[in-house]
């Protein structure tokens, strides 16, 4: 089923015995750099026109052909600068007609949206279906394979939508929070499992238990008059298998194709390695995710441009600001680098950041743009930083003894930043959809939940919070449903509530508080929105670095042990010289730094010098 944005968007052929044609993409806008378009015509019969005609002025037919499944049409479409809004015939000698709707682009373009996601950002990161139910009357949608609704169960639809997060948007922003990203809206008409969004059926299809298009319009436009900001979840390496394009594919080479069921080895180091084999490379790129996603063929140019106008019609059509790609390893890399530039010429200030779920920060910077000298050079702004999480900051949490060992891999790991161009442009968090809560990794230790989101807000790079995360919402990830249970209050009678507080226990409610704390500070905050970081070798269990400007310097320390350790704040004059004091900016406590101050066990330091 296709969604309808004007009048003119799905059309019918001539002949009264077919069923309606549908166009990919459904529309396109005047005015665009990506002015020559591939129009996929996907109808009964289309294949069979013995000819395609344009009549429409500043618009140009340039090429069609057949596809090899008499079922489609592709045609190349020149929208030149002097053509208007309307609605564009397509001729199909002996089949009927069709026709593209041209718009006018979005107001604010470049500047209102496509704003790109930057560490002055503070994403928070939900599920949809699991976050808040606003509206139960698209709890089941007729005709979808889906008929599930049982929040009982962690793998059925549980009903959040749209309506449900915009309902409370004011608790994101008590919060600090300033970008949502959710997993992807795209309908995943699946007989099972479409909770989580990531086997896509129909791309421009937005699934309307969630709201549908003008749910997400709706919430795309309140997000961006509260200032904040929309990032879409990208998925080009796979689809569901329910998809048109596995069910009746354009060509056979539109998917990856094995004589039998091949999954891939789960393993991004044979892209990189030198020593690699061709098997393994294969594995790792064209290997399907699982039998429910087949893995598309990116290589196939047609494809190739079907994902990548896709991409430039959500940001058009959404007001979409920023860009997270799933699964990019696993992707055809030299498509990845047009796509990602294709998103870059036409919206100049848009991000993107990709999930490289690797071992070794070399093998994670590989992906990003980086200062490696490597054959391939990615143009990917960011990457979620795997690492800092690793490798830094849950070993350092997870250490309670005096020696410090795992404070010190979170110094090593940020040592690494070297490897990259920009590494304020990696995105930082605890935990997500996909692993072990970060309370469960740690034991549900209390002060390990401070500390690490005392650190996730005032390090280097983009900050996202995992929801639930604020209120220690604990969980194991086998099986990953568990990691993917409701927001307390998001559901008309729940005894619990984040948004109000009710139920909440008193370290549920001190946690909370502690990112409401930080979280509005840090709105507030040029030193750590943007600002340097300066690190200083480790001493034993006690890791300090500062976040500093011209207007603003942070002192951050953190002890990981269990004693208490002694804190000489002349060890740091090359940045804490002109300064006499330090203020914590959640307590409010006062430390002169003229002489030495003791820090507790399991704590965290967050000082504002004075």
């Amino acid at each position: 089923m296709l969604f309808v944005i004007g009048c003119f968007l799905v059309c019918r052929l001539a002949s009264a015995q077919r069923p309606a044609a549908q166009m990919y993409p459904t529309n396109w806008w005047i005015g665009m750099k990506h002015s020559t378009i591939q129009v996929i015509v996907k109808g009964e019969g289309v294949g069979a026109a013995t000819g395609v005609t344009v009549n429409y002025p500043g618009v140009t037919l340039t090429g069609w052909r057949r596809a090899s499944n008499p079922h489609y049409l592709i045609l190349h479409i020149k929208i030149g600068a002097e053509a208007k809004p309307g609605n564009v015939p397509i001729g199909l000698t002996g089949v009927g007609s069709v026709h593209l709707g041209l718009e006018t682009r979005r107001t604010g373009n470049g500047s209102a949206y496509a704003q790109g996601i930057n560490s002055a950002d503070f994403i928070y990161f939900l599920m949809p279906d699991r976050w808040s139910n606003g509206d139960p009357g698209n709890d089941r949608i007729p005709g979808l394979r889906d008929q599930s609704l049982n929040r009982d169960s962690m793998y059925w639809r549980h009903g959040g939508d749209f309506q449900g997060i915009i309902d409370h948007l004011d608790y994101l922003q008590q919060l600090g929070v300033t970008a949502l990203w959710m997993t992807p809206v795209i309908l995943n008409d699946m007989p099972d499992r479409t909770e989580h969004g990531y086997a896509f059926t129909d791309h421009y299809t937005i699934d309307r238990r969630l709201g549908g298009a003008e749910g997400y319009g709706k919430l795309s436009a309140e997000l961006h008059r509260r200032g904040m900001k929309l990032i879409q979840d990208a998925v080009y390496n796979h689809v569901g298998s329910y998809h048109w394009l596995v069910l009746d594919p354009p060509e056979k080479d539109w998917l990856h194709q094995w004589p039998t069921y091949t999954q891939t080895n789960y393993r991004g180091e044979p892209v990189m390695d030198p020593h690699a084999s061709e098997a393994d490379r294969k594995l790792s790129s064209d290997g399907w995710f699982t039998r429910q996603m087949p893995d598309l063929n990116q290589d196939n140019p047609d494809l190739s441009e079907f994902l990548i106008q896709h991409a430039l019609w959500c940001v058009e059509r959404f007001g979409v600001d920023g860009w997270r790609i799933d699964t990019y390893m696993y992707n055809s890399l030299t498509f990845m680098n047009r796509c990602n530039q294709a998103l870059l010429d036409e919206y100049p200030r848009i991000t993107m950041f990709g999930e490289a779920w690797i071992s070794g920060v070399a093998k994670q910077a590989y992906f990003a743009r980086n200062t490696i000298q490597t054959p391939f050079k990615s143009n990917l702004p960011g990457v979620l930083d795997f690492q800092c999480l690793f490798n830094g900051i849950a070993p350092a949490v997870r250490d309670t003894s005096a020696g410090g060992g795992g404070v010190n891999q979170l110094y090593q790991t940020l040592c690494d930043d070297f490897l990259y161009q920009n590494p304020m442009a990696n995105v930082i968090f605890l935990d997500n959809h996909d692993m072990t809560r970060f309370f469960s990794q740690t034991g549900e230790d209390v002060a390990a939940q401070k500390i690490g989101l005392e650190w996730l807000l005032t390090a280097r790079g983009i900050p996202q919070l995992y929801y639930g995360t604020e209120i220690m919402t604990a969980g194991v990830s086998h099986p990953d449903g568990l990691v993917r249970l409701d927001f307390p209050g998001g559901w008309p009678g729940d005894k619990r509530s984040a948004f109000t507080g009710a139920g909440l226990t008193a370290d549920e409610r001190t946690i909370q508080d502690l990112v409401k704390r930080l979280g509005q500070f840090r709105l507030h905050s040029t030193a750590l929105r943007t600002g340097k970081m300066m690190q200083y070798v480790p001493q034993r269990s006690l890791y300090v670095y500062f976040r500093y400007d011209a207007k603003q310097t942070i002192l951050c320390a953190m002890n990981t042990g269990n004693a208490a350790v002694t804190v000489d704040f002349g060890r740091f004059g090359e940045r804490t010289m002109g300064f006499t004091q330090g203020v914590d900016v959640v307590t409010g406590e006062r430390y002169p730094l003229g002489h030495s101050a003791t820090i507790p066990g399991r704590t965290m330091w967050v000082l504002e010098l004075q």
